[in-house]
């Protein structure tokens, strides 16, 4: 198995309001995207797009942290990922990894995601998802915040993973 780097994008001067990944290649077997995300507003979690399913809403079992409680959480949400926002130490990004198993088929796939908002204070969230979709194949992402933008040097790489 080998991580081979598909895209990787980072955000200019200015911000953008979304990050995507188009024509994914379908030769591959598992996906992995590694995001680095700082946001222009106090919204720390990007929605997540598969295939520009703007509409769809995913169920998603959960752990969360927030540096003085931890809960479990069951809810439909496209919010996986996290990141940093305006009101977090100055110059701080969050951390995130998403990976999608048997991208590349039809049928059930499933998802897990891991991240942590990185600030100098007590309040800070850490998060592990797990989210299962039944579908085609994934030849898209698009990572929306749900307020603000991405932030100068936020970064998103998106890799496929071989089987040789």
């Amino acid at each position: 198995m080998g991580y081979q780097l598909i895209e990787h994008i980072e955000v200019g001067s200015g911000g953008v309001a979304s990050i995507e990944f188009t024509g994914i290649p379908q030769d591959g077997v598992d996906l992995v995207l590694k995001l680095s995300s700082r946001f222009s507003a106090a919204q720390y979690r990007p929605l997540v797009y598969l295939n520009n399913e703007t509409g769809m809403v995913y169920s998603r079992i959960g752990l969360l942290g927030n540096g003085s409680t931890v809960s479990n959480t069951s809810s439909s949400y496209t919010g996986w990922l996290v990141g940093s926002v305006s009101t977090d130490t100055a110059n701080t990004f969050g951390n995130s990894q998403l990976y999608i198993s048997n991208y590349s088929s039809l049928g059930m796939k499933t998802i897990s995601t891991e991240g942590v908002q990185e600030n100098n204070a007590t309040d800070a969230e850490q998060a592990l998802f797990a989210i299962s979709r039944d579908s085609g194949p994934v030849t898209q992402i698009n990572l929306t915040p749900t307020s603000g933008n991405f932030v100068q040097y936020s970064t998103a790489s998106l890799y496929k993973i071989t089987a040789d």
